[in-house]
């Protein structure tokens, strides 16, 4: 394939139009997913020598944010596939080429999604609440997942359990199964405030066989398995969920900036852009743009030009993600607020912009987590090691 994976504005006018239906009936974005998976953006992360566009994670990036400016929901599910192929791309990079067999799956069109989230583990990725029990040619996994985007297309589910074998040493157990495999179950459970068309159904894992082949990587529980593996999943998951709700804060900027420009006020003869209320709360919507923006591409620039990712990136990528979902969501209320009563009504897209952007903060890292890490990791306390109180 070789060349820059482009949208094609009619592609995206598509997709933006369909977003409201899917929303309002609950449904899976069916068809945006089968144009965009012919369009060929499923394969934008995939090495180019594997059939894909090669690109890296500031330019898979880019297309995250323009896609979410029109369908949030498409672009944040989609965003699972094309997290797994970009960690994958990102090591082999650095020469690194354990996970080629992945590329060999997504280049015969199997769909990636990912199974981390599970009830109570607020520690997502590093600690797993899932058992992953090791038998003859692989493991064998017992929980269940939740949040788990994509699941009427995915064909492979990413997922982690843990290894309590030796209960000094836990491990943490990174693999893929097909979806065919005995033992999984799926139960419809998706019915939520926002975010709605991701479909994000829980997956019950029932001594699920995961051969060795499809293990990819057996790190210690906790921080101190933040490897290569985790550390570059962690940059194209959280930097990738900013960049889905930057898209849906941009959105909410320009929605803003037309309706206050045509606005009318029976106490003013000008429309609602000359009031100095609303110039300053529009005032407070662009500077929040102005510090998502440039954080989430400085952090994408970096990131893709270099090979050598120390854990030092994994303060910025954490503090990056928190100040995008932060920024929209205080950029959503603002612009709800500047609506003047509009956009509290279901026809208002403006509504379901808010209920989505709603969304983004029980996506890891939550804000609970973040202080704690961020905190720790600057002050060089052990991420693993127990709070302590009083």
């Amino acid at each position: 394939m070789g060349e820059k994976f482009t949208f094609k504005q009619d592609l995206l006018d598509r997709c933006h139009e369909r977003a409201a239906g899917y929303d309002r009936d609950n449904l899976f974005f069916q068809e945006d997913f089968e144009e965009l998976r012919d369009a060929g953006y499923l394969k934008c992360a995939l090495p180019t020598e594997f059939g894909g566009h090669g690109m890296n994670l500031f330019e898979v990036g880019q297309l995250t944010r323009k896609l979410a400016y029109h369908a949030p929901p498409t672009a944040l599910a989609l965003n699972m596939h094309n997290y797994w192929l970009g960690m994958a791309a990102d090591l082999k990079r650095a020469g690194d080429n354990s996970l080629d067999w992945l590329f060999e799956l997504a280049s015969k069109g199997e769909i990636l999604a990912a199974g981390h989230s599970e009830s109570g583990n607020d520690f997502p990725v590093l600690f797993s609440s899932t058992k992953a029990e090791k038998v003859d040619g692989g493991y064998k996994f017992t929980g269940r997942k939740s949040f788990s985007s994509l699941t009427p297309v995915w064909t492979f589910l990413g997922l982690h359990g843990i290894d309590m074998s030796d209960p000094q040493a836990p491990k943490i157990v990174h693999g893929f199964v097909p979806r065919d495999s005995e033992g999984i179950t799926i139960k419809e459970t998706w019915d939520v405030m926002g975010m709605r068309a991701t479909r994000s159904d829980d997956t019950l894992l029932e001594n699920v066989f995961v051969p060795d082949k499809y293990v990819a990587r057996v790190v210690p529980a906790g921080a101190a398995g933040m490897d290569p593996f985790v550390l570059s999943l962690f940059a194209w998951a959280l930097v990738n969920f900013g960049n889905v709700y930057c898209g849906l804060a941009q959105r909410f900027h320009d929605i803003t900036v037309k309706a206050l420009q045509t606005k009318q006020a029976i106490t003013m003869e000008r429309p609602m852009s000359h009031h100095p209320t609303a110039q300053y709360g529009l005032a407070e919507i662009v500077a929040e743009m102005h510090a998502m923006v440039p954080q989430l591409d400085s952090l994408g620039r970096d990131w893709s030009e270099t090979n050598d990712h120390g854990l030092d990136y994994a303060v910025r990528i954490i503090a990056t993600k928190y100040n995008a979902v932060e920024g929209a969501w205080r950029v959503a209320d603002k612009a709800l607020e500047l609506s003047g009563g509009f956009g509290m009504f279901k026809k208002s897209e403006l509504e379901r912009l808010y209920r989505d952007c709603r969304a983004g903060r029980f996506h890891p890292v939550n804000s609970t987590l973040a202080h704690e890490l961020l905190a720790k990791m600057t002050l060089g306390i052990d991420p693993d090691s127990q709070p302590r109180w009083g």
